[in-house]
């Protein structure tokens, strides 16, 4: 595998393993869910400019020590990356101004990461393998109440014209109802990353609802 080619995610000929560049951020990607991303770092810039001329993703993961940038002196921290991310599939980029691009992308499928390194240029890529997307669990009847919070929620937040999830709204589906609860309860990133990191829907949506529940909103 090559360091300096941005490899292309769908090619079936690199088997189940993929290299992939990666975006560090101190936020959680889900599927299913919207990111904005104002890019203005030359690495990050020609990584938008590749992926969006190829059509292929890279992986957003969370930044679980360290920062973003290397640093230089002997006091600095070292980085270190969550081991599963989400694809990023970009769907507009505008430019703002010269030199810094506005990107919008939609999360896809949970990429779980192997041996990763940083180019010269910094930008982080990494052996990855991408998970099955997950399969549409019908919420439960014991979870509804997260399901209806989430429909009131909704509403909520377009009378403030805020419209942070992507349609349609499926509210019917246990993984999309606690992935977008997921995005916008108060909890830590780490919490976050366990909750995307979790292969069963329903158990996801359960821990959500248990959450809500102790907070009395549902």
């Amino acid at each position: 595998m090559s360091a300096d080619r941005l490899p292309d995610a769908s090619d079936p000929n690199q088997g189940p393993w993929i290299a992939l560049p990666l975006f560090p951020l101190q936020t959680v990607l889900f599927p299913g869910g919207l990111l904005q991303l104002k890019v203005f770092e030359a690495r990050y810039l020609d990584l938008i400019s590749d992926c969006l001329r190829s059509q292929t993703p890279f992986a957003v993961v969370r930044i679980r020590q360290g920062g973003e940038l290397r640093g230089s002196g002997s006091g600095s921290q070292k980085t270190l990356l969550d081991d599963i991310g989400v694809l990023a599939h970009l769907q507009d980029v505008d430019a703002e101004q010269p030199g810094i691009l506005r990107a919008r992308c939609v999360g896809g499928q949970r990429v779980h990461l192997g041996a990763r390194h940083q180019r010269g240029d910094g930008l982080w890529l990494a052996e990855a393998a991408i998970a099955e997307a997950e399969a549409a669990a019908t919420v439960p009847a014991e979870l509804a109440g997260a399901a209806q919070a989430l429909r009131q929620a909704i509403e909520s937040l377009k009378a403030q014209d805020q419209h942070p999830f992507l349609p349609p709204f499926q509210l019917n589906d246990a993984g999309w109802v606690a992935n977008r609860w997921c995005e916008i309860l108060p909890i830590s990133g780490a919490a976050k990353q366990r909750l995307m990191a979790l292969d069963e829907p329903l158990l996801r949506l359960k821990l959500v609802q248990d959450y809500l529940q102790a907070k009395g909103l549902v």
